[in-house]
């Protein structure tokens, strides 16, 4: 129950989202030896990695967004235009990703989420493992967590 003395917002407010996200790394830093250990390290902070397939007139033909932190590679978002489809382009994005994270950031795993109709069957087949199933997330659809480790 909230007291009397409290009130409840419920508004977008980026500047309270800000200290509440200093906050709550200050509060699991103190609660975890293995976060502590990664202050001051290069693996501390996330840093975005991009990589971009353009066409023979500097059109986006397929891309991967995603970002590496504390040696983990997460891809957010993997794209190949529909033309440029089945010539190898989303491995080749992977491929890149995969390489710089492992060779120019030291990662030691990478993960992903996908939707049912997406691409589980592309990962796996790129050596990720299926380690999280949410049927219905959203309704009608099923979100898969894929994870892949190296060395």
């Amino acid at each position: 129950m909230v007291s009397r003395m409290f009130r409840l917002v419920t508004e977008v407010d980026k500047e309270r989202r800000d200290l509440l996200r200093t906050r709550l790394r200050e509060t699991n830093t103190a609660a975890s030896s293995v976060l502590r250990s990664l202050r001051g390290t290069p693996h501390e902070r996330e840093f975005p990695l991009h990589v971009w397939v353009l066409d023979e007139s500097g059109g986006l033909a397929g891309g991967l967004v995603g970002h590496t932190w504390a040696t983990w590679l997460h891809v957010t978002y993997l794209w190949v235009d529909h033309r440029c489809r089945g010539a190898g382009l989303g491995t080749a994005l992977l491929d890149e990703a995969e390489r710089t994270a492992r060779t120019e950031r030291a990662c030691t795993a990478a993960r992903v989420e996908t939707w049912d109709f997406q691409a589980p069957g592309f990962y796996t087949k790129h050596g990720y493992d299926v380690l999280c199933v949410i049927p219905d997330y959203p309704p009608g659809i099923t979100e898969y967590t894929l994870v892949k480790r190296w060395g």
